[in-house]
């Protein structure tokens, strides 16, 4: 199958459809009997406390959890209406940047910035002898970048990058497949205000360019005004689901987070202050 995403053209197939799905771990139930489905071009944010269950989520969609069987069934879970796929095929249809991934990529071990974003057609940290790069990989890295405005990176190492930075040049290497789909894991984690602004424009522009957003944040500051959908998680169990105008209310965050919380607006974005 190519890597390219484009030959999924089906915008009635569901980006993601999961049906009951537990996980265990330990004796704990981090996620109890999920069920969700989403669309393609449906702009969601999960939204929930330390503890609700997103990151096992992320972990589920990107197969690196299965789900408990109950019975003699298994759990469905279908991406682009299909339940069986390689990760590096998934991968090429739903890019996924996380705060771990970015640990890994700015370690000390060296990595520059072009070759830590063209080595995503290999699903590599960097380019070993065997990568051999075509002119097509360079040409549609170098847009990558250039979409996310990291160009003046090239050149440099991935570890002497800001956090803001280092963000940039991964969502690059994600689309380099130009993806359906991405799937953001707190990515605004460590950005000072300035940054963190900066940075949600760049990803308001993949949005209004066709690319679906999933964002995971316990912020609500961070949900984008192109996202409408809200996923409100707590204790591993879908608590609201809705527009944000349905969802985000002080009774549901309160709800979700358990304390009181003020919903509020600030231009096109929410905000929530602990009352």
């Amino acid at each position: 199958m190519s890597p390219d995403s484009t030959h999924i053209t089906d915008t009635s197939t569901p980006l993601l459809e999961i049906h009951e799905a537990s996980v265990l771990r330990g004796e704990r139930l981090i996620l109890d009997q999920l069920s969700l489905r989403l669309a393609i071009g449906q702009h969601t944010a999960i939204l929930g406390a330390n503890g609700s269950g997103k990151s096992t989520l992320i972990r589920l969609i990107s197969r690196q959890l299965y789900p408990l069987a109950r019975g003699d069934s298994t759990p469905v879970i279908r991406v682009f209406g299909r339940d069986r796929w390689s990760v590096s095929e998934l991968r090429s249809l739903i890019g996924i940047v996380s705060p771990a991934m970015q640990l890994d990529y700015t370690s000390d071990t060296p990595l520059e910035v072009f070759d830590a974003v063209v080595s995503g057609f290999f699903a590599a940290r960097g380019l070993g002898l065997n990568h051999q790069v075509t002119p097509d990989m360079r040409e549609r890295a170098l847009e990558a970048l250039a979409h996310m405005e990291a160009t003046p990176l090239i050149g440099r190492e991935m570890a002497s990058l800001s956090t803001g930075e280092a963000r940039r040049v991964l969502i690059a290497r994600a689309l380099v497949y130009r993806p359906r789909a991405l799937l953001l894991d707190e990515p605004c984690a460590g950005l000072d205000p300035a940054s963190r602004r900066r940075f949600l424009e760049s990803l308001r522009q993949l949005a209004r360019h066709g690319t679906t957003l999933l964002l995971v944040t316990h912020h609500v500051e961070e949900i984008l005004p192109e996202i409408d959908h809200v996923l409100l998680l707590r204790e591993g169990k879908l608590l609201h689901e809705g527009s944000k105008a349905d969802v985000l209310t002080d009774a549901g965050l309160s709800d979700a987070f358990g304390m009181r919380i003020r919903v509020g607006r600030q231009g096109e974005y929410y905000s929530a202050d602990v009352v």
